[in-house]
């Protein structure tokens, strides 16, 4: 018998959620994935040493007010990792829009189109990148846009399913669940059972998915932020999983058979297709502590890293 991430392979495309072109190459995932957070992890490694470098030359010749050479900068740096990762990898790298950009649509757009025509420099079509944006109503009306002028994106920090609705509504290529940060928010409230199918976060993804295939969707499930390798499991069948590399390791070592829990021919949800409102899509969110909370705080942590990702290029 195969090992569960072999099985998982079949069942479901694997995501790399890391920045290192080594453990790439050794899971070789169909896609792979990159937030600030994994970008300030791999920019502190010896073989991206080069890259900071020229990312500061470039942003350099660039010129422009200080502000304006950081974010060449960081922009620079994020499209030559996500290059490299696609030498390797056959489908997609997700490369994201600064976080400090997550409640202004028109400076989301701007940063998109910029990130697209830099991979465009690099010889990468557009059909290789999702752009990834956090999921608030401004980044979401973003991506409508965006989705419409042929750049497709991957909508994270997604925690609710209000957010999820108005994903699909606005026709987003792929939305990213965070399942483990709603089981940390979870246990930290609540004194439960949260193992295997009670897990709050599985429970999410599994109504999204759901929802999505049962009212003919097309926007991609790929569940994200895994705390263990039970998440994985309960999610088998999924559109897509990101999965860091030390819980694919741990998959490896695991001959047991794998059981599919998500089906798109096994689909049902009682709810139908909802054409949602900002007014409801605001009051939604306020009504779901956890959503709101964790967007939040996710947002911070990725404008926290990008600062440090700045600091770290400035002092190179």
């Amino acid at each position: 018998m195969s090992d569960q991430l072999e099985q998982l392979k079949q069942l479901t495309t694997i995501v790399a959620d890391t920045g290192d072109i080594e453990a790439i190459e050794r899971f070789r995932p169909v896609d792979a994935t990159t937030n600030p957070s994994l970008l300030l992890k791999a920019a502190q490694l010896p073989r991206y040493a080069p890259l900071l470098q020229k990312a500061k030359t470039w942003a350099d010749r660039q010129g422009g007010s200080s502000a304006e050479q950081l974010n060449n900068m960081t922009d620079c740096l994020a499209v030559d990792i996500g290059s490299e990762i696609l030498q390797i990898i056959p489908g997609r790298i997700s490369t994201e829009v600064d976080a400090r950009l997550s409640f202004d649509t028109a400076a989301t757009l701007q940063r998109a189109r910029k990130l697209i025509g830099m991979y465009e420099a690099n010889d990468i079509s557009r059909e290789r990148i999702l752009i990834k944006i956090a999921a608030t109503w401004e980044g979401i009306a973003a991506a409508r846009e965006l989705e419409q002028e042929g750049i497709n994106c991957n909508l994270t920090l997604l925690f609710s399913f209000a957010q999820a609705v108005a994903c699909a509504d606005a026709g987003a290529y792929l939305i990213s669940p965070f399942v483990g940060r709603i089981l940390d928010w979870y246990k930290q409230h609540q004194d439960a059972d949260f193992q295997g199918a009670n897990d709050p976060g599985v429970q999410s993804v599994s109504r999204i998915y759901n929802y999505y295939k049962h009212n003919g969707y097309n926007t991609i499930v790929m569940g994200a932020s895994f705390r263990n390798t039970d998440e994985i499991r309960e999610l088998a069948g999924c559109d897509r999983l990101t999965i860091a590399p030390t819980l694919m390791e741990e998959l490896e070592q695991i001959n047991a058979p794998l059981d599919v829990k998500l089906a798109a021919k096994n689909a049902t949800s009682t709810e139908g297709r909802w054409a949602i409102t900002e007014a409801e899509f605001r009051w939604n969110m306020n009504e779901d502590a956890m959503a709101t909370e964790k967007l939040a705080e996710g947002i911070r942590n990725f404008a926290a890293d990008q600062v440090k990702l700045e600091q770290l290029l400035l002092s190179s």
